[in-house]
């Protein structure tokens, strides 16, 4: 489907809506729901595998013994970087600037999640993601485990369209 304008906003509006308590949990409550991201990739790595092979026509060896597993490795990565946030000053410099809009283009749709999204809810951001037109499936997938796990409403969310709709994310305040 296309997303319209309207769309955009309210899933920026929601995104908003969910910031401050997204913001107001320490690391280590953030690390539990990146943990509980990647062993819910772990769990469904077949279907998420099977769904990025018939996205963008990758080899089905590549999608389920390179990406998802990386993927799923990639969740666990920052959710110890979640973890470790408040203690490593390094680290505690790394603050979530708040709503960030994320564009994933069709080549490793599930790969480019994992380096956009996993870092952004490590640090306290909240996500509104535009999967490219010919590559949504398991961008949708995600969304629809994100739910599974409890993540809280408005932390991550995700708009279908073309170019018009990424047009609108970008330009939106």
């Amino acid at each position: 489907t296309q997303g319209s304008d309207d769309e955009v906003d309210a899933a920026v509006r929601a995104a908003r809506a969910a910031l401050p308590a997204w913001q107001a949990l320490d690391g280590h409550a953030r690390a539990r729901y990146l943990y509980a991201l990647s062993r819910g990739l772990q769990r469904r790595a077949r279907l998420f595998a099977v769904l990025e092979t018939l996205d963008n026509g990758k080899p089905i060896r590549e999608s389920r013994d390179l990406d998802i597993p990386l993927v799923a490795r990639h969740f666990q990565h920052h959710a110890g970087w979640a973890q470790l946030s408040e203690r490593d000053p390094e680290l505690a410099a790394q603050r979530g600037v708040g709503v960030v809009g994320q564009i994933i283009p069709w080549n490793f749709p599930m790969l480019m999640l994992a380096w956009k999204v996993a870092p952004a809810l490590a640090t306290g951001c909240t996500v509104v993601l535009k999967p490219a037109e010919f590559t949504p499936l398991t961008a949708l997938l995600f969304a629809e485990l994100c739910d599974e796990v409890g993540l809280p409403p408005g932390v991550f969310n995700v708009v279908n369209g073309d170019g018009r709709t990424g047009a609108a994310l970008v330009a939106h305040e």
